[in-house]
């Protein structure tokens, strides 16, 4: 039996005893992802409710203001539930009170998403139903549950699967309260909502956390049936088209944000835009596929500077979407390989290296990074046809940001989706190789009989005063800098008194203050003093898959007698910011062959052990891998 009292709004129902006293887990998760799941989930939802038969474009027209209290539907009875709320644990209570202390508000900020062009939620006047055509039942009474097409192209199509989207707009507010308005084909008009509480006691009766915004009819003694009520409410909650909107009010603090509500569209739906099948306007600022690089290009939204492009990649995915022919890239799972169109741009300017994964439907999955090529300078957009998008769909995880095995039950389906993510990997990794190889060709044959020829550091111009290229270390561990700040150069006046400066002849090596005291219970072997040379003891040059490095220490006297070093690296970029982990000797270097011996050289954590100091030299044969960046700028650690 549900609580019937007459002219109720919100319906809770009834239990007989509390045993779950936590709010819905999935509440937190879409919480936490901000601005960005809630614009992902409802404009997915307005792109699966598109009209099929329409070559228009799905309009979804975002709008966040100001609304009274007192024009929100039912309002005082969600107030009369949360006074009655008890948490029994510190974040519950917390939650609560943050709760009580919004509720009491005169006037509320919300933001509401409406669609044009949509199918809308069918089968209203139905209430609940159990039937399958009947979406409107499936939406409003339904959690963890999502309608189904009957043709399965467009159900694969779709960008839902999981059915939690929904609770992403509860999530939003301070009250956990969403509210949706819908227009059918009909022209029926009714209005539904939800909102997430805990199992509570309210008038001598326990409830579920869950309440429904609808009408409640009576059909035996033990059996009732949910009905929406016909919308006849504030103009806020009006829909007059055909089409879903979602209302939101108590609006969270960090929600309210247009500028972030931008963003998230164009991240999430650069592809349905650009294809023209979705428009957005968000107060009157319109997205289109003509107006979408005026955002995106904006510094008012997204960072223009491309060396500062490291944890936004919007504004590369739509200039590499918009301006490169696709090549296409087979990826298999083990049984079947999947056939996708990759748009691959190569460029040296580019700092971090991404692949966003498109859906058909053009939602953005995610931001993949490419396990070796994190920091290689390309970017890029996959998307497949119908059985990739299905095999895609199948492996996004319940909030559409990621490609998973983890939640696949079957064995076999599960270690198929683990190797066809692994083949994404290596199938893009090996473009990108190429594009390398291809920018950077082997050089031609040098005779290397008599004497290694040596070249000038790639970066020697870049670093030379401002920071340091190789770091001596009087102990048997490697000292890492995590400075890397570039030092201003120091001048000193010329001894003529003339006022004109000129640098001081810097010595091979300088002492430095330690910046991590050893203590005394350290290994006594281990320095306590530091020496740093000068760039211009590094001598380096690529020949065909052959690497030769020199490193003079004739002008060193703390380490020019030394019988050998350990020598490792360190990636630097060209803002001289170091990358300690990005590099892997072993994984870059076929072999280290220590030139004055001829033998092969140990690695070991990274490291390359015992290379021969003779008349102050230290000299390298390394052979490369086929993945090997010939762009790569180092820095160079010696251990004597």
């Amino acid at each position: 039996m549900m609580d019937l009292a007459k002219n109720q709004h919100w319906q809770f129902s009834p239990i007989p005893n509390i045993e779950e006293s936590n709010f819905n887990k999935i509440l937190e998760r879409f919480y936490n992802m901000k601005v960005k799941g809630l614009v992902r989930e409802n404009i997915q939802n307005s792109m699966d409710g598109r009209l099929h038969e329409s070559a228009e474009p799905v309009t979804v027209a975002i709008k966040i203001g100001k609304l009274k209290r007192a024009d929100i539907p039912g309002i005082e009875e969600v107030v009369k539930r949360i006074e009655s709320l008890k948490g029994r644990n510190s974040y519950t209570k917390e939650a609560i009170e943050h709760m009580r202390k919004k509720m009491l508000q005169d006037e509320v900020a919300y933001i509401s998403f409406e669609d044009l062009n949509t199918r809308g939620l069918k089968g209203a006047e139905n209430g609940q139903s159990d039937l399958k055509e009947d979406t409107w039942s499936i939406y409003a009474y339904n959690k963890g549950v999502h309608s189904e097409e009957e043709d399965e192209v467009l159900e694969t199509a779709r960008g839902g699967s999981h059915g939690v989207g929904k609770i992403a707009s509860n999530a939003a507010s301070d009250l956990n309260i969403m509210y949706f308005a819908n227009c059918d084909a009909e022209g029926n008009q009714h209005l539904g909502g939800t909102v997430q509480l805990i199992e509570h006691n309210y008038g001598d009766q326990c409830y579920r956390s869950s309440g429904y915004f609808t009408k409640i009819k009576s059909l035996s003694a033990t059996k009732t049936k949910f009905y929406p009520f016909e919308n006849r409410f504030h103009t806020a909650f009006e829909k007059k088209t055909r089409g879903l909107k979602i209302i939101i009010p108590f609006l969270r603090d960090e929600y309210n944000d247009e500028k972030e509500v931008i963003r998230s569209v164009c991240e999430s739906f650069f592809v349905s835009i650009l294809q023209k099948k979705l428009e957005v306007v968000i107060n009157n600022k319109k997205i289109t596929h003509k107006t979408i690089r005026n955002y995106v290009e904006s510094t008012e939204y997204y960072v223009q500077e491309m060396a500062e492009m490291k944890h936004e990649f919007t504004p590369l995915y739509v200039r590499t979407y918009s301006e490169v022919t696709p090549k296409t890239l087979s990826v298999s799972d083990g049984v079947k390989d999947y056939e996708f169109a990759l748009y691959f741009r190569y460029d040296e300017s580019i700092p971090k290296g991404r692949v966003a994964i498109v859906r058909t439907i053009g939602m953005k999955i995610e931001d993949k990074k490419i396990t070796g090529h994190v920091n290689k300078p390309f970017n890029a957009v996959l998307i497949g046809g119908p059985a990739e998008d299905g095999y895609l769909k199948s492996l996004e995880n319940e909030s559409h940001t990621e490609l998973s095995h983890e939640h696949i039950k079957d064995p076999i389906l599960k270690k198929q989706a683990k190797k066809f993510i692994n083949n994404l990997s290596k199938q893009v990794a090996a473009v990108v190789e190429e594009a390398m190889r291809q920018k950077n060709p082997t050089d031609g044959l040098m005779n290397t009989k008599d004497i290694l020829y040596t070249v000038e550091n790639e970066f020697k111009q870049e670093l030379a005063g401002t920071s340091e290229t190789v770091m001596i270390n009087k102990g048997k561990s490697v000292l890492k800098m995590t400075d890397t700040v570039p030092k201003k150069k120091r001048k000193a006046k010329s001894n003529k008194g003339n006022g004109e400066e000129k640098p001081k002849d810097p010595k091979p090596v300088r002492k430095v203050k330690p910046r991590n005291p050893v203590s005394e219970e350290d290994d006594q072997n281990k320095a306590k003093e530091r020496y740093i040379t000068q760039p211009g003891i590094v001598k380096r040059i690529v020949v065909g898959n052959r690497e030769m490095i020199q490193f003079n220490f004739k002008d060193s006297k703390e380490i020019n007698k030394e019988p050998s070093c350990n020598i490792s690296l360190s990636v630097i970029d060209g803002m001289g910011v170091e990358y300690t982990d990005e590099f892997k000797v072993k994984g870059n270097y076929h072999r280290v062959i220590d030139t004055a011996t001829g033998r092969e050289c140990l690695v070991k954590d990274n490291v390359i052990q015992n290379v021969t100091i003779r008349d102050g030299l230290a000299q390298m044969q390394l052979e490369l891998n086929s993945n090997f960046n010939k762009a790569l700028k180092f820095i160079y650690y010696v251990e004597v």
